[in-house]
């Protein structure tokens, strides 16, 4: 029954659904936190994408990566750092883009949805990975606080990338 086409073809187009497995899903990462490695096991898709997308990034814009960790590790505030990349090169030209470089999964997430998903057979099962893959990548493209700090850390390069930014914008919006 749950692998008919109508049954299928109405849970699919619902978005109710869609909210509601999503919603699910979070209840079931947040239950884990309770325990640090239980989380860390949780997280460590996400985060390992998050923490790829700085490292590839600050790769090719000569920050010199040094370090790529995906174990929790406890801050000194009482908090966990779930993993992290070290750079020995931050500068003005590279930081903001190595900051903000998971941003770039939300590319990768448009594209899984815009040409992945009508070519996945259409069961309840392909539906589930796939709402539970873009989850992972739409919830860990966010940048978070650390990402922000390193990026603001570098006025030039907030300069620099907001010029750019605008100019982008506006030759798109043909000015």
């Amino acid at each position: 029954y749950l692998n008919s086409p109508e049954f299928l073809r109405g849970f699919f187009d619902n978005r109710f659904y869609l909210i509601l497995l999503v919603i699910i899903l979070m209840r079931f990462k947040y239950a884990t936190y309770t325990s640090m490695w239980m989380s860390a096991l949780v997280n460590i898709p996400g985060t390992f994408l998050h923490e790829l997308m700085h490292y590839t990034v600050g790769l090719i814009l000569n920050a010199h990566p040094c370090n790529f960790t995906l174990l929790p590790k406890r801050a000194d505030n009482g908090t966990y750092i779930m993993g992290s990349v070290g750079f020995r090169n931050v500068t003005f030209y590279n930081a903001v883009p190595a900051a903000m470089a998971p941003l770039l999964l939300l590319v990768i997430g448009f594209y899984i949805n815009r040409y992945y998903l009508p070519r996945m057979e259409p069961t309840m099962v392909n539906y589930i990975l796939y709402v539970l893959l873009q989850t992972i990548i739409i919830e860990n493209a966010m940048p978070s606080g650390a990402d922000f700090r390193v990026a603001g850390m570098y006025l030039r390069g907030i300069l620099l990338y907001g010029f750019l930014a605008v100019v982008l914008f506006l030759g798109l919006a043909g000015f």
